[in-house]
């Protein structure tokens, strides 16, 4: 029925629908938005705890995003998700999201347990493609944590999905993103096999600079000493690691003579 057929009752009524919709969603969204921000909370405690107590930090970068309503429908609709806010908490779980990047593979694992053995968080669902990656080659480890979130009218809980990975994993990913956007998720097979082989440089890159970066942890003070100048001072620039062949070199007979 058009709008300038409807009786005044009529048109009152369906706007009044509207400001409801309207305000029902702006609620379900500030839950999830809220819930998104009391996890990065709890990641930048921990962040900043490891950069003023210890003397190394983790976590590189925090990021977080809230899906637009765009997004939402488009979803929706592509899962069949019925236009109930019941349905979509049920079918759509990645409405609030939180990317952990870290240095290395262990400290991905590190952060994840420290983040999901807090006691007011719940573990819902947990997908390692680091151990399991995806076809294309896609490495993360995903965790689905339900949070409360306090609101004047009580706690509810919330779903937030979160992301950890490495900077490497996380260049790959954000790479691949924008191909599949360039190309409308219809990338060429030959671009999608160089992806899966950039995948797993990637993956080889994060192996080799745990390793060395073990190595070097463990070398302690009079393992540094051992070292000849130009390699103590290959060793580190700033706060980077620089892996050259002749630091490998001497830190593979450091670990020789050692055994």
């Amino acid at each position: 029925m058009p709008l300038t057929d409807l009786t005044h009752d009529d048109a009152v009524l369906r706007i009044g629908d509207l400001r409801t919709l309207r305000h029902d969603f702006t609620r379900f969204m500030m839950r999830h938005r809220f819930g998104m921000e009391e996890i990065v909370t709890k990641l930048t405690i921990l962040r900043d705890e490891f950069a003023l107590m210890h003397e190394t930090n983790p976590i590189e970068h925090i990021a977080s995003r809230l899906k637009s309503p765009d997004s939402l429908a488009e979803k929706m609709q592509r899962k069949g998700t019925q236009p109930t806010f019941a349905s979509i908490r049920e079918t759509i779980t990645d409405i609030a999201g939180v990317r952990v990047t870290c240095s290395f593979v262990s400290d991905v694992h590190r952060i994840f347990d420290l983040l999901t053995g807090q006691s007011d968080l719940q573990v819902i669902d947990v997908r390692d493609y680091i151990a399991h990656p995806k076809d294309n080659g896609y490495r993360s480890l995903h965790t689905l944590l339900e949070v409360p979130v306090h609101l004047s009218d009580g706690a509810v809980p919330v779903s937030v999905e979160v992301q950890f990975r490495t900077i490497a994993m996380d260049f790959w990913a954000s790479l691949e993103h924008k191909i599949h956007y360039k190309y409308r998720g219809l990338v060429p097979d030959d671009l999608q096999e160089r992806l899966r082989e950039a995948a797993d440089s990637a993956h080889a890159l994060d192996t080799r600079m745990e390793s060395l970066h073990d190595e070097v942890k463990h070398l302690g003070e009079d393992g540094v000493e051992t070292l000849t100048e130009q390699i103590r001072g290959d060793l580190v620039t700033g706060d980077e690691l620089v892996p050259t062949e002749a630091l490998i070199n001497q830190l593979r007979r450091l670990a020789a003579e050692e055994e």
